[in-house]
């Protein structure tokens, strides 16, 4: 008994492990790169080298096939979407936050590099559904799902003109997935867990890693520009709903719902 619970929490860490790669190795290039600041090398800068990292990591996966054509599209879709909200922003007007080094390759105020820290997420997501073989339950219709997910994704820029309606997403988003259960494979057995708990302990996951990233300045809020502090805790509700965003993003991308609210992933993911 107990070499089978030590055998399925290695299994379960490996494959988080693997799940989570890119963004690992790019946690880790931000503490190695922290020491560069603000100097240029060779006609580049930090930012530009971590750009040149993501781009070879992203390389490097599709060409050791650890990550299909497929979640590479889908990535990149997540990719764009979150480029064009980093530059609303970190607009001079908006300052939300901003990026405090240099940079040769930028789109306006932000760094190139900065779109592969949200592919990241949708890295994980779409890795941990092919190795765990997830599945899920009453799963919500595309429709009402997709609708959350964009107005989710409005919000956080609408936010600045109108009423921010953050708690009406949250209550949104409860009473659609409330139900939903997640399926997944350990040691040839499946196991099942409510959804909304995972996502928000995946929400408090990338806090810990928004912290790490602020903290080498990565980038930095308006009040960690004179001393770093740890980012407020309000910051895990953003997340929270960025996270719904890239999940629905790939789970309408790369699976399939029937019609009794069950989500399986397409046969040719799990080649």
């Amino acid at each position: 008994m107990v070499t089978s619970v030590l055998k399925s929490c290695f299994e379960f860490s490996f494959k988080a492990a693997s799940a989570a790669l890119f963004g690992i190795l790019l946690l880790i290039a931000f503490v190695v790169t922290a020491s560069m600041g603000s100097q240029e090398f060779y006609g580049f800068f930090r930012y530009d080298y971590l750009l040149f990292y993501a781009l070879a990591i992203q390389a490097c996966l599709l060409y050791l096939k650890l990550e299909s054509w497929a979640e590479a599209k889908v990535i990149a879709l997540f990719h764009l979407l979150a480029m064009v909200m980093e530059v609303f922003l970190t607009h001079p007007q908006i300052a939300s936050w901003q990026y405090p080094q240099p940079a040769v390759f930028k789109l306006m105020t932000v760094p190139l590099f900065a779109g592969f820290m949200y592919s990241a997420v949708g890295s994980f997501f779409a890795r941990s559904l092919r190795l765990y073989q997830v599945s899920f339950e009453r799963l919500p219709g595309f429709a009402n799902m997709l609708a959350l997910a964009l107005l989710s994704y409005i919000n956080f820029m609408s936010k600045f003109f109108v009423s921010d309606i953050r708690m009406l997403l949250f209550a949104w988003s409860m009473a659609i997935f409330w139900k939903t259960k997640i399926k997944f494979q350990l040691q040839r057995h499946q196991l099942q867990l409510p959804m909304l708990p995972v996502l928000m302990l995946l929400a408090f996951i990338i806090w810990i890693a928004e912290n790490i990233s602020t903290f080498y300045k990565i980038w930095l809020y308006p009040s960690q520009v004179d001393a770093w502090h740890m980012v407020g805790w309000g910051k895990l509700g953003s997340w929270y709903l960025l996270l719904l965003l890239s999940l629905v993003l790939v789970l309408k991308i790369l699976g399939r719902r029937d019609a009794n609210g069950s989500w399986f992933i397409k046969d040719n993911m799990n080649q």
